[in-house]
């Protein structure tokens, strides 16, 4: 039996997500951490989106999320073969591995927010996906426009970062060119150089974390491949806050261990819809096509006999 998880990224979290939480005891401690960071009421809030799009409020919520999530899980499914996670999913995923604790992660997803807050302090700065062009294409377009490539999704999809007039040029030329663009709910240019600052200072504040070596198998973003070395893994989650996410990579070495079935552990599925694309004789679902930890444990152990 060969389990996969994916810890979903920034830009998915609505009002409506994983309501079955509120229900497991499991997730109950961490729900508890949630609302002392957000307050009680980050639920409610969430159908505002000046609020909910707040790097402070997303990175720390999804996180937490997440966690809480497998929480509820663990005790019904086998150990994760293989983990990876999404832009901030990365730190859900290194506690789900056993790199650090779910405090630590909390911890680290509110000072990693802040981070990148300052690096983008006076800039008005975004995310553009884009679907439908190839890769050379792209790169013409981030030099054209003086962007970055953010995050590499598969042959036809990336997302593209950087000032937000450039990507509203980039956007009118590529929707011309045939491409669908979307901007996304993330107010940063996550991943691209103009995080630099960022990433600096928060590989400074990853220096003092205790890490441990994972008991699963940990792909990480900046070298689309598995990593367990704390010192590599520190570097690594730090440079990823600047640097291109290689998630296509991410993909490709999860479905290399032969894993059966892939389950997105976060808000939406995302996740979920590239990973089908990719590999669509290997089935993936995400919890937040459920309303319960029960039908999830039942659906991943039905796929996994």
């Amino acid at each position: 039996m060969s389990l996969a998880l994916l810890f979903s990224g920034q830009g998915t979290q609505h009002a409506t997500m994983l309501p079955w939480l509120e229900a497991c005891p499991e997730a109950a401690p961490t729900l508890a951490r949630i609302s002392a960071q957000l307050g009680a009421d980050w639920r409610t809030r969430l159908a505002d989106p000046e609020w909910s799009q707040r790097n402070a409020v997303a990175q720390p919520l999804l996180t937490g999320l997440g966690l809480a999530a497998w929480q509820s899980l663990a005790p019904r499914l086998p150990l994760p073969t293989v983990v990876a996670g999404y832009s901030v999913g990365e730190l859900a995923a290194f506690c789900a591995a056993g790199v650090f604790d779910v405090v630590q992660a909390m911890a680290l997803a509110g000072d990693r927010a802040a981070a990148m807050d300052r690096s983008a302090d006076g800039l008005d700065t975004g995310l553009l996906s884009v679907q439908g062009l190839d890769a050379k294409s792209l790169l013409v377009a981030c030099e054209r426009h003086g962007l970055s490539l953010a995050l590499r999704l598969a042959a036809d999809r990336a997302v593209l970062g950087g000032l937000s007039a450039a990507l509203v040029l980039a956007e009118r030329d590529l929707s011309a060119a045939g491409a669908r663009c979307t901007r996304l709910q993330v107010r940063v240019a996550s991943h691209t150089p103009w995080m630099s600052a960022a990433a600096v200072e928060f590989e400074a504040r990853l220096g003092a974390v205790a890490m441990s070596s994972p008991h699963s198998i940990l792909v990480c973003n900046h070298s689309g491949a598995p990593e367990r070395e704390p010192g590599r893994l520190k570097h690594l989650l730090a440079r990823q806050i600047a640097t291109t996410v290689l998630w296509d990579s991410c993909m490709d070495a999860i479905a290399e261990r032969r894993v059966r079935c892939v389950l997105e552990v976060g808000a939406g599925n995302a996740l979920t819809n590239l990973w089908r694309e990719r590999y669509p004789d290997i089935p993936a679902r995400s919890v937040d096509e459920f309303r319960s930890e029960r039908a999830i444990a039942r659906w991943v152990n039905t796929v996994l006999r």
